[in-house]
């Protein structure tokens, strides 16, 4: 019977990106990052919402049009600031391996979605205090981006919840459980 023997540090590259890179980054179990992103993420699917809702009006919503535009800054502001914390983690994971590549294309689709939306909020500038309904190019843009953000937000979640990546060890996840 053969068995499998993993590479002697394994433990280490496992270990290592559960670490913060610094106090900044959230301590130990607990990333700033995750938390952070709710910010872009709400925003951008309201905004979405705000939209549509203006198209849905006989005679338009000037005041959606516009809550949608701020939102869409809001998300923007917010994706920056996410994106600084998930660098922070994205540092700790080790070279060459599965859960670096993934985190890498976890990073460029975000960076991608934001800059999409940057370029929406662009769009909009001129017009958004005037209009009544938001152009459908722009709604079908933000549509994309949420799409993309969603494919992203799902390797996010196998870093995390597959691949441990800034989540606490299983003897430190135990005291959770003692009675």
């Amino acid at each position: 019977m053969t068995t499998t023997s993993r590479r002697p540090d394994v433990e280490q590259l496992v270990h290592q990106p559960k670490e913060p890179m610094s106090p900044v980054a959230g301590p130990y179990g607990h990333p700033f990052h995750p938390m952070f992103v709710t910010v872009p993420i709400g925003a951008w699917v309201s905004s979405l919402v705000f939209d549509l809702a203006t198209r849905a009006s006989d005679d338009g919503a000037p005041g959606l049009v516009e809550g949608a535009y701020w939102l869409i800054a809001i998300g923007v502001i917010g994706a920056v600031l996410a994106a600084v914390f998930g660098l922070m983690d994205l540092l700790r994971i080790p070279r060459r391996t599965h859960a670096m590549r993934m985190a890498v294309t976890h990073m460029l689709l975000n960076l991608s979605v934001t800059a999409a939306m940057a370029v929406n909020l662009i769009w909009r500038d001129d017009t958004y205090a005037d209009s009544t309904r938001v152009e459908w190019g722009q709604i079908v843009l933000s549509a994309l981006a949420l799409t993309v953000l969603s494919v992203s937000g799902w390797l996010g979640g196998q870093l995390a919840y597959r691949y441990g990546v800034r989540v606490a060890d299983e003897g430190v996840q135990a005291e959770g459980f003692d009675h």
